[in-house]
């Protein structure tokens, strides 16, 4: 599979700088295209420790034991994991710890593979319902801002947020055989 990259790629870069100002030191990720340049900087960063995740709802318990050991993490994961990680976010419900997410969605504009419609739409609300706070990225001028307010919430508020880069931010998939 290919992302047809018609957004700047500067917005990826972004997220990583973000993440870095608000002294991120645990990246945690199931491997996703389109976290692929925050990704490989926080595998090349060595004040980053770059965590890569069997299932998405790890990432939760990973980030709460590095709260309890005075850092801060964030998790990036696609719209598709959202849906293993409903149990463990009551974790952060009930704990109140800073939980920092960045979901690439899925499901929305051009999708090709209509399995990933159902969790793609149902993202935002499941989020929501589960009490994080959402914001959807639908241009790349708006990644950086969205996403420093959602950490600035997370981590100043010990609450839950997510940002949402949406699937005409991030580009058209097409399946390549």
């Amino acid at each position: 599979m290919a992302l047809d990259q018609r957004s700047s790629p500067d917005w990826q870069q972004n997220v990583f700088d973000v993440l870095k100002r608000h002294d991120v030191q645990h990246i945690v990720y199931v491997p996703d295209a389109g976290h692929s340049v925050a990704i490989r900087m926080a595998e090349a960063d060595n004040s980053i420790e770059s965590v890569v995740l069997t299932t998405e709802e790890e990432g939760i318990g990973y980030l709460a034991g590095a709260w309890l050991g005075g850092q801060r993490g964030a998790l990036l994961l696609q719209s598709s994991g959202v849906g293993n990680c409903i149990n463990t976010l009551a974790l952060q419900a009930c704990a109140r710890f800073p939980l920092l997410m960045v979901v690439t969605m899925r499901g929305e504009w051009a999708e090709f593979n209509g399995w990933q419609n159902p969790m793609g739409q149902a993202t935002e609300g499941t989020l929501r319902q589960m009490g994080v706070m959402t914001w959807k990225a639908d241009h790349p001028e708006d990644v950086e801002p969205l996403l420093h307010g959602a950490a600035t919430m997370a981590f100043n508020g010990d609450s839950a947020t997510a940002l949402l880069l949406s699937q005409r931010l991030i580009g058209e998939k097409e399946w390549i055989k």
